[in-house]
């Protein structure tokens, strides 16, 4: 068994809002809307969640994950801090990009296993993150056209 790995994962979406507009989607709270299981709990009253210090946890496939805003520049970046106890810790930094009336969405995730045991689950989702990516785009697609979204995986 190969011991704790490191990996930095990069893909891109496109979402179909200029980027003043597409920001709100990748905020804690707004991500509630297009990403079904995403459901933030803020430990302390949080009234602009994107503010550099807000932390908060997700739930998802039994774990909870311990998020703190890192940094942000409204319509064009957001960065957190992750942590899954005993699992993984890392980054997600979100950039957003103008494309003509759109917007180009650079996500990045740098994650580490924590323990050699947990390195099975970041090898799987390095080898699945080009399908995630695809999940978040067929999501933000079909919230931006005003569809009923399918109860579907949506990770950490």
């Amino acid at each position: 068994m190969t011991g704790p790995q490191r990996r930095r994962l990069t893909g891109r979406i496109q979402v179909g809002l200029p980027p003043d507009e597409a920001f709100r989607l990748f905020t804690p709270r707004g991500e509630q809307d297009w990403a079904p299981g995403w459901h933030p709990r803020f430990p302390v009253p949080a009234p602009d969640d994107t503010e550099p210090g807000t932390v908060f946890e997700t739930n998802a496939h039994g774990q909870t994950t311990i998020w703190l805003v890192l940094g942000r520049e409204r319509g064009k970046r957001i960065s957190y801090a992750r942590v899954t106890p005993g699992d993984q810790a890392g980054t997600v930094t979100i950039t957003i990009s103008p494309a003509g009336p759109h917007s180009e969405v650079e996500v990045t995730y740098e994650l580490t296993a924590l323990t050699g045991a947990t390195g099975h689950k970041l090898r799987e989702f390095a080898d699945s993150f080009p399908a995630y990516l695809q999940s978040w785009q067929e999501a933000l697609t079909a919230r931006l056209h005003g569809q009923r979204l399918p109860r579907s995986h949506h990770g950490n």
